[in-house]
């Protein structure tokens, strides 16, 4: 079984979940629903390396988006943010999930995908995030 997956599949797969972000991005209802279960499901997965990390940044700055606290950011960054929050709480993944740490692997693959497209958005965000702090 080969348990690593490339960046152009985890780009395309990211990128297959735009449609379906867009429509959570839509409905406050469902988009709420989806981050708390993204909370939920951090807490049982192990992290493999600093790809995960990023994942409660994710969710700070949609929650911050839509709370229209933080409008920076571009549509296009929200969509790929959601279409990877969607793709790591699906139960049908490239690697399934209940094979120990393996099971992550895909996960953290499409993490760092969206990570590659939205990296500048997610360091302006910290920095206006760390602000509001002081």
């Amino acid at each position: 079984m080969n348990l690593t997956i490339s960046k152009e599949k985890a780009l395309a797969t990211l990128k297959k979940g735009f449609a379906k972000a867009e429509e959570f991005l839509k409905d406050d209802e469902k988009i709420k629903d989806l981050l708390l279960r993204m909370e939920e499901k951090l807490k049982m997965v192990p992290r493999i390396g600093e790809q995960l990390s990023h994942i409660p940044v994710f969710i700070s700055m949609i929650r911050s988006y839509l709370k229209k606290e933080y409008t920076k950011a571009p549509v296009g960054t929200i969509v790929a943010i959601i279409s990877a929050i969607a793709y790591f709480l699906s139960p049908v993944d490239v690697i399934p999930d209940g094979i120990p740490l393996a099971g992550y692997v895909d996960d953290a693959a499409i993490i760092t995908a969206c990570l590659s497209i939205v990296d500048s958005d997610i360091k302006e965000y910290i920095l206006w995030r760390d602000s509001k702090e002081d």
